[in-house]
């Protein structure tokens, strides 16, 4: 895996708008959405290069009528900030193996997938899940 592609989803913020949260080595109080399962999944920007606005739009698009269409209501959410900031979808009750679908379908290289407060940053590659970096969802202090 890209170091520095690591780097970039290690050190970003995911979540609603209105309450960001970040993957942390230990745990901490997190945001109020980390409860249940929980994924947090996006099109935009697949392999984590840059897509014109029309294909992340019509790609995000795609994604959410996959995951109506799967039984589930998500949440809007952003991934990342600044020039960076991609949206994405708050999935409650999602499961690991729908997420890692949701991602290799739209080639991301990783989603987000939790329960309660821990997360697992699960990177994809090629149709499969390629490694598991289990971290904790904290909120702001």
């Amino acid at each position: 895996m890209n170091r520095e592609l690591r780097a970039a989803f290690l050190g970003t913020s995911y979540g609603p708008p209105e309450e960001r949260g970040f993957l942390a080595p230990t745990p901490a109080p997190p945001p109020s959405w980390a409860r249940g399962s929980w994924a947090i999944v996006t099109a935009w920007n697949p392999g984590g290069g840059r897509a014109s606005g029309t294909a992340n739009a019509r790609a995000q698009a795609d994604l959410l009528a996959l995951v109506r269409r799967d039984g589930l209501t998500p949440t809007p959410a952003l991934n990342g900030e600044g020039e960076w900031a991609e949206a994405a979808l708050l999935v409650h009750g999602a499961r690991l193996r729908q997420a890692a679908a949701w991602g290799w379908r739209f080639g991301q290289a990783a989603v987000l997938w939790g329960v309660g407060a821990r997360a697992a940053l699960v990177w994809l590659e090629e149709g499969r899940v390629t490694g598991i970096e289990r971290r904790w969802v904290v909120g702001r202090e």
